[in-house]
C-alpha cells in the first residue's frame, strides 16, 4: 500500500505525463531535417517518427509526431527538450543513461538534464510498459547509428 507521499509523488508524475501527452512539446516535423528515423513497438502499436537537424556537432533541433500510448508520447516529448541544442556526445551519453535507469541496471540514475523525465520512473514499476517510454530514445540512438 502506498503512502501519502508515495501516492501524491504518483499524482504528480502522472499530471507531467499527461501534460506531455496532451500538450506535446516540439510536435511536426524539422525543417531541412538532416536526421530522419521511426520507430515502432509491434506488441502495442506505438509509432514514433523523429526529424531533426545536426549542425557543428550538435543536435540543433529534434522534433517528433506519431501516435500512441501516453507514455510513449510523453517520453518523445520529454526527450525533445531534454537533447536539442546539446552535442551529439551530449546526446549519447544522456540517451545511455536513461535507457540503464528505466531497464533498472545497478548504479542507474535518472539523467538530470529534465527534471520531467523523474516523471517516467514510475514506469519501471510496470515492466511491459517500459518500452513504450523507450521507443523515441531508441529509435534516436539508432538514427545517429
Amino acid at each position: 500500500m502506498l503512502n501519502d507521499a508515495e501516492s501524491g509523488l504518483d499524482d504528480l508524475y502522472r499530471e507531467v505525463i499527461l501534460d506531455h501527452y496532451k500538450s506535446p512539446r516540439n510536435r511536426g516535423e524539422a525543417p531541412g531535417a538532416t536526421l530522419a528515423c521511426e520507430g515502432v513497438n509491434p506488441v502495442c502499436g506505438d509509432e514514433i517518427h523523429l526529424s531533426g537537424r545536426t549542425a557543428d556537432g550538435k543536435l540543433a533541433e529534434l522534433r517528433f509526431f506519431g501516435r500512441g500510448c501516453a507514455i510513449s508520447q510523453a517520453s518523445a516529448s520529454m526527450m525533445t527538450e531534454t537533447l536539442a541544442g546539446r552535442t551529439l556526445d551530449e546526446v549519447r551519453r544522456i540517451g545511455e543513461s536513461f535507457k540503464r535507469a528505466m531497464k533498472n541496471e545497478p548504479g542507474a540514475t535518472m539523467p538530470e538534464e529534465n527534471g520531467d523525465l523523474e516523471a517516467l520512473e514510475g514506469v519501471k514499476k510496470y515492466p511491459v510498459r517500459i518500452k513504450c517510454a523507450l521507443l523515441a530514445w531508441e529509435t534516436l540512438a539508432q538514427g545517429l547509428g
